[in-house]
């Protein structure tokens, strides 16, 4: 395990590290998750394992601090990672980041381009979304208020996304989780999305084909963003397919290769089954 201060106050972001080679893969967790637990087996999967890889945890979740006073934007989030690899020594990474962490890559992408050297994006959110009681994920967190999330809102949300995802949240600090849901329904201005069209670098976006398709795919692939499907799945592909997942992960990092099309969505196909679908956090 490593760690890196990255506020005034001292607070610690902290990452599993696997040695390798250069360059540096990042792997980056969703709302409410961390790292090591989503990551570890995809980092040492033969197509995937060899290089410098950090399973690193956003600040306010896993093994990372939990601040109370920080904001936990988007924005925020994407300078204080950016600030841990910069500790690390880490420059033009490629990162591999799920749901909120992807949302947190493209920022960091767009704000400090000299750390990112390319993006796979697994089922990330590009745009704002609706807050909806009683619903799961980063919707339904964001709509109860900070204080009544941190009362009683928060037991509500154990019940509802199950001993599977609770597992990882619970480690998650309230007011990090609160502040992470609130501002990623809130998203960025420009837009994940307009952010993510702006990139100049290789850029893969991965999603459950039980989804469909991906709102505005033509958009994303006329600015060379490949949109890949992944079959049998739902929202937490490289838990639900782990296989198919290292698959079209290494054809993304690799130039040219074969699941990198520019126009449409390319499907991969797998024979493995995966748990039922879930939408984005």
């Amino acid at each position: 395990m490593r760690n890196a201060a990255v506020t005034p106050e001292g607070d610690q972001i902290r990452w599993v590290e696997l040695p390798g080679q250069e360059p540096p893969r990042v792997y980056v967790h969703g709302l409410g998750a961390t790292s090591p637990a989503y990551f570890t087996a995809t980092a040492v999967h033969p197509l995937l394992a060899g290089h410098r890889s950090l399973l690193i945890d956003l600040l306010g979740h896993g093994i990372s601090d939990r601040p109370t006073g920080f904001d936990y934007t988007l924005e925020s989030h994407a300078d204080v990672l950016a600030t841990a690899l910069t500790h690390a020594g880490v420059s033009n990474a490629e990162l591999i980041a799920h749901s909120m962490g992807g949302s947190v890559a493209i920022v960091l992408a767009a704000r400090h381009p000299h750390l990112v050297s390319r993006l796979v994006l697994v089922d990330a959110n590009l745009d704002p979304i609706p807050r909806i009681p009683s619903s799961g994920g980063s919707s339904g967190i964001a709509a109860y208020s900070e204080q009544e999330f941190l009362t009683d809102g928060w037991r509500e949300v154990r019940d509802r996304v199950g001993p599977h995802w609770w597992s990882t949240m619970r480690l998650a600090g309230r007011e990090a989780l609160h502040r992470s849901a609130t501002h990623l329904t809130r998203g960025t201005v420009p837009t994940m999305r307009e952010l993510l069209l702006d990139l100049k670098i290789p850029r893969t976006y991965l999603l459950p084909e039980a989804d469909g398709p991906l709102p505005g795919t033509d958009g994303l692939t006329d600015a060379g963003v490949s949109v890949v499907a992944i079959p049998d799945c739902g929202h937490n592909i490289m838990l639900d397919t782990p296989e198919a997942f290292a698959r079209a992960t290494a054809a993304a990092l690799t130039d040219g290769g074969p699941l990198a099309p520019r126009t449409g969505t390319n499907t991969l196909s797998d024979d493995r089954a995966c748990g039922h679908v879930k939408r984005r956090h």
